[in-house]
């Protein structure tokens, strides 16, 4: 019978101990950032002090090179936020639109926020999509207020009709060999496997806040279809000495590159982001990411 109890409770201790490490990892969202949440309408997560906003274009059907691909390959529009200096947060994010481009920009600035860029990150997409970088800081709920009117027209303007869909192979990927090659795990979201690699080595701030892979400051590659017939595409961050590197690695695999420029202004060191797209069986894709992803941080 002792024996049983010292077996219980060894049990109930261990239980606790795991219980303690899973609350010390986990963060309750602060309310300011829950209101951000009821007031733009969206959805979203807080982890490592950073409120993550997701702006998705479930609207648009959009194929590129004639594949048909989902929303999360990365045609997903988010905001971030994280506190800096003297209370404030520092808010950086990317808008997916297409002729919405101009309104948007317009609601965006009218309300006291920053455009940093505006680009392409595919070629041969149907219907043309295009990409707004913003940068913003404030108190959480006037930010809220400032991004809610740009927010609303996203969707709302009179477009053409969306290509329709290619029939495409079922989705059954090999990701623990891609994690493997790639030496980074990744997250499936529906259909598409995605690797998230932050640079935390290059210590980026923003008025006192750290920009870490949550807030943008990431490499990343969108995997989808099947092991012999696949899809990647993604973003590189950059510092500049490593830009021509990248490129090497990138078109000596067969990856097509297509476009390089800049998500933010006035940061030290600069970031440059270039996007890629490629297909292919997935080995020799994640091989290329792999390759460009070596000549980072040297």
């Amino acid at each position: 019978m002792q024996k049983v109890n010292l077996a219980l409770s060894s049990f109930v201790l261990v239980m606790l101990i795991g219980a303690g490490r899973i609350a010390a990892h986990a963060q309750e969202m602060p309310a300011e950032c829950q209101q951000v949440l009821t007031t733009t309408g969206k959805i979203g997560d807080y982890k490592n002090n950073v409120l993550k906003v997701n702006v998705p274009r479930n609207d648009l059907h959009v194929t590129v090179n004639k594949v048909a691909l989902p929303t999360p390959f990365g045609f997903g529009g988010w905001f971030a936020m994280t506190k800096g200096d003297g209370g404030e947060d520092v808010r950086m994010g990317d808008l997916v639109m297409q002729e919405e481009v101009n309104p948007v920009m317009s609601a965006l600035l009218d309300n006291g926020l920053e455009v940093a860029a505006l680009h392409n990150h595919f070629f041969w997409e149907e219907p043309r999509i295009y990409y707004m970088h913003l940068h913003g800081h404030g108190k959480p709920a006037d930010l809220a207020k400032q991004i809610k009117p740009a927010l609303d027209l996203i969707g709302k303007e009179p477009s053409q009709p969306a290509a329709k869909p290619a029939s495409n192979p079922a989705t059954t990927l090999d990701t623990a060999k891609i994690a493997r090659i790639v030496g980074h795990d990744g997250e499936q979201s529906g259909a598409v496997y995605k690797i998230t690699i932050g640079r935390d080595d290059l210590k980026l701030k923003v008025m006192g806040a750290t920009i870490n892979a949550r807030m943008g400051l990431n490499t990343w590659a969108a995997f989808y279809g099947t092991n012999d017939n696949a899809a990647i595409a993604g973003d590189v961050a950059m510092l500049g000495n490593e830009v021509t590197p990248v490129l090497k690695a990138l078109r000596s695999h067969g990856l097509d590159v297509v476009a390089i420029h800049n998500h933010m202004i006035d940061t030290q060191p600069n970031v440059i982001f270039l996007h890629y797209w490629g297909q292919g069986k997935a080995d020799d894709l994640a091989n290329g990411f792999k390759a460009a992803l070596d000549q980072l941080g040297h």
